[in-house]
């Protein structure tokens, strides 16, 4: 299946998820939020501490394989594989972007 033509943003967003905590964390607005796993994580040091906790538990690598456009969010659909139990599984990053920052994402199964 053909990767989606991703917009810069989201692009640098999983270029940045295969880095470390705060190359995540550059990707949003100052005030950007993060939902995930039922948790709202705002501001850049909670981005960070968000992204490095994920990678102290999981060692994972999401890959895009399709993209829509739903009002202002983006929609990207991803295969998540990794040292988890159910692994992989496709999972549903809702970004909203603001001035070439992501400044919402929504993480859901």
């Amino acid at each position: 299946m053909k990767n989606p033509d991703l917009p810069e943003p989201i692009a640098a967003y999983f270029n940045a998820d295969r880095q470390d905590a705060q190359a995540v964390a550059r990707c949003f607005t100052k005030d950007g939020r993060v939902l995930d796993e039922g948790k709202t994580h705002a501001g850049l040091a909670a981005i960070a501490a968000w992204k490095a906790d994920s990678t102290s538990r999981y060692s994972y690598t999401a890959t895009p394989r399709t993209l829509e456009k739903q009002g202002r969010a983006h929609i990207v659909t991803a295969i998540v594989a990794g040292s988890f139990p159910g692994s992989p599984v496709e999972l549903r990053y809702a970004f909203t972007l603001e001035h070439d920052k992501v400044v919402m994402l929504e993480i859901a199964a």
